[in-house]
């Protein structure tokens, strides 16, 4: 019996973690703040002002522009045929999604994100360039699953909610988890750490998103 018990929980018990288990531990106080902020409170509870949800959706229609390029270009770099094919599938997705409101000439900390990550795609290797895309994927889905548990007495905040917080949305975010740990075994240390540094700097990125949404930030005159 309990030969058969010890059988049945091994591999539970000796289960390693997955490679970007390490990226999501190395920005857990990131994500801690992330959720504070009062831009994703305001979601919830409707206290965002609907004008900075409108400036919100302006900058992002112009984020998405530069990341179903970034994704395209990773696409090129790609190991598998099969990564490609469902990199340049997520690219077409953001941009019909980019379709859907007007896009606003890119913010600075728009503008700056988008910087870093296009040049992390174009001058890094497959997993780097990955790694820096990484915390759009996997923090929406974490911050749509965080609020849709509270949900919103406003429609729209809850369409946008309930869309991160999907099924379909998540079966993308899986797509890409598996193409870094797959592909992480394979890298060095020092290559691994490079993901890590860019993972940690894109989901800063995304806090500052949320952060220049709220403030309406605008460039100097």
């Amino acid at each position: 019996m309990r030969t058969l018990l010890y059988l049945l929980l091994a591999p539970a018990l000796f289960a390693q973690p997955a490679p970007s288990d390490e990226l999501w531990t190395a920005i857990e106080p990131i994500y801690a703040k992330t959720l504070e902020h009062p831009f994703l409170k305001g979601l919830t509870d409707g206290s965002l002002p609907p004008e900075r949800f409108h400036y919100y959706l302006q900058q992002d229609a112009a984020y998405l522009d530069a990341f179903s390029q970034a994704l395209l270009d990773l696409a090129a770099k790609a190991p598998k045929r099969e990564w490609a094919e469902t990199l340049r599938r997520h690219a077409k997705e953001a941009i019909a999604a980019e379709k859907k409101v007007p896009p606003a000439p890119m913010a600075p900390v728009n503008y700056a994100y988008a910087n870093h990550f296009r040049v992390a795609v174009a001058n890094g290797a497959f997993a780097e360039g990955l790694a820096a895309l990484l915390p759009c994927y996997w923090i929406y889905q974490e911050v749509g699953r965080e609020l849709i548990r509270k949900g919103s007495k406003r429609p729209d905040y809850q369409k946008w909610i309930d869309n991160y917080a999907g099924e379909e949305y998540a079966k993308s975010v899986r797509q890409v988890l598996a193409m870094y740990n797959a592909e992480a075994p394979k890298l060095t240390a020092a290559q691994r750490a490079r993901c890590r540094e860019l993972f940690v700097l894109s989901a800063r990125y995304e806090y500052l998103f949320w952060d220049m949404a709220w403030r309406q930030e605008q460039w100097l005159p």
